[in-house]
């Protein structure tokens, strides 16, 4: 999969310094910069023209398109969650806040879907985002999470994260007009699930990958899997494993490793038990 941009040479020379860590030689006489990672190769051309090449490709170039005119809406607040398709780990929840002087402010840095930014980079700005950026963090051990996952379903809990985000935000900063949800369930049903919670906070705009169009999403992404990613440090360090993200094949070659060392019962302290991962060790 490949895609195209033609960017002008202050992206161009941003692109460079943030490629730097990533650069690979290239022999081709009109291909000015090189760079590969984890998600695609980037060949930067002398013409301007930028190559991005790979399976993500597509969220890599998404970084450096020029933005809308509806993901400059600001000021305007955002929210996003990390950590639901892990089996391992919380789930981490953030609603940021953005006005014209912080977004100035985050200019300097590559802000986009976390999705599409490396988890290096993620530890190198989340700090600093964090710092910049009014928010609502909420983290959800699993251990409650998979309390409250015998009465809710997975929607129904990020639609109640997503609200208490938006309440907690509301007492740090004057809400705006413009707030923005990335739609994980149409509006009537996300209404649907806070329909008995005491307090609701509405004016919410939903829209798919809206990670990728608004930058209080994008900010929101970020620091909900910076969140995600100090967590796991923490599950590494106490349980002296290195667990695996995602739920795939390699989740399920570490569980055996985990039940040995610690038992079946450790693991709704680390997991989200109703994965097809847990289903594989009981039989």
């Amino acid at each position: 999969m490949n895609e195209t941009l033609t960017l002008n040479e202050e992206k161009i020379l941003k692109m460079i310094e943030f490629y730097k860590d990533y650069k690979i030689s290239n022999n081709n006489q009109y291909v000015r910069f090189a760079a590969k990672n984890e998600n695609c190769t980037i060949l930067i051309y002398l013409s301007n023209k930028v190559v991005f090449q790979g399976n993500k490709a597509s969220y890599e170039a998404s970084i450096w398109k020029e933005e809308t005119t509806s993901s400059i809406t600001l000021p305007q607040s955002g929210s996003d969650e990390v950590g639901t398709g892990d089996y391992f780990g919380p789930v981490c929840v953030c609603a940021s806040y953005v006005d014209e002087h912080i977004y100035d402010i985050l200019k300097k840095y590559n802000i986009t879907d976390s999705k599409a930014l490396t988890d290096d980079y993620i530890r190198k700005i989340g700090n600093d985002i964090v710092d910049i950026v009014p928010h609502s963090l909420l983290i959800l051990s699993n251990e409650k999470y998979n309390t409250v996952h015998q009465t809710n379903n997975l929607n129904a809990i990020k639609a109640k994260l997503h609200n208490s985000c938006y309440l907690y935000l509301s007492e740090k900063v004057t809400m705006p007009s413009f707030n923005v949800v990335d739609q994980f369930a149409e509006e009537g049903l996300y209404y649907h699930y806070l329909a008995k919670e005491p307090k609701v906070f509405r004016n919410l705009h939903f829209e798919t990958k809206a990670e990728a169009k608004y930058i209080a999403v994008a900010t929101s992404s970020i620091i909900a899997r910076y969140a995600f990613l100090k967590a796991m440090d923490a599950l590494n360090e106490k349980y002296n494993l290195d667990f695996p993200k995602g739920a795939g094949k390699n989740v399920d070659s570490f569980l055996p490793k985990f039940i040995n060392e610690y038992g079946f019962e450790e693991l709704q302290k680390v997991a989200k038990l109703h994965f097809q991962n847990t289903n594989k060790v009981q039989h």
